[in-house]
């Protein structure tokens, strides 16, 4: 029996939540085809209500912490989104250009591309893809595209006020 390694918000410091729900994925669900690398590799679509007052900007990450690595796997990273921004369409993981704002981009992902990549598990046990969403204190988080995915992870905890996560689950 393997153990699965935690969330690593497990381990950062607590922060309040709010709520984040989706139209194409479910909390513990699987993952679709459509939704996967070898599949239609979109990005799912994200609504999320509750930030707290003082929220300056928003970031959404995908996170698969089973990846055979030791450091888990960054498959998005979209950054400073605006404050009101309430949600992301289904695909909006394709290019800057559908990210709201005019400061929003897509930092490098561990595959390594600067948009969504989908659920790409070697084959085995299922892995958890942790999708969440980070209410910020800054306008802008002090990173640029290229900035590695880990050290992008670390500026995000530090402005973290609230954080919203939804898991899901795909195995080959």
């Amino acid at each position: 029996m393997s153990v699965r390694p935690p969330l690593p918000y497990e381990f950062l410091p607590q922060v309040p939540s709010f709520e984040l729900t989706s139209e194409d994925i479910a909390e513990g669900g699987t993952l679709a085809q459509e939704f996967v690398h070898a599949g239609g590799n979109l990005s799912p679509q994200l609504a999320w209500t509750g930030v707290p007052e003082g929220t300056r900007s928003i970031a959404v990450t995908c996170y698969d912490p089973d990846a055979p690595t030791g450091s888990g796997w960054w498959h998005w990273l979209a950054l400073n989104l605006p404050a009101d921004t309430t949600g992301l369409a289904r695909g909006a993981g394709a290019s800057d250009d559908d990210l709201p704002g005019e400061r929003s981009f897509h930092a490098r992902n561990d595959f390594p591309g600067h948009q969504y990549d989908g659920a790409a598990p070697p084959p085995g046990p299922a892995h958890r893809y942790a999708f969440a969403v980070h209410a910020l204190d800054v306008d802008a988080l002090d990173v640029t595209a290229g900035t590695p995915a880990a050290q992008i992870g670390f500026h995000i905890t530090f402005h973290t006020l609230a954080r919203a996560v939804l898991t899901a689950e795909f195995g080959v």
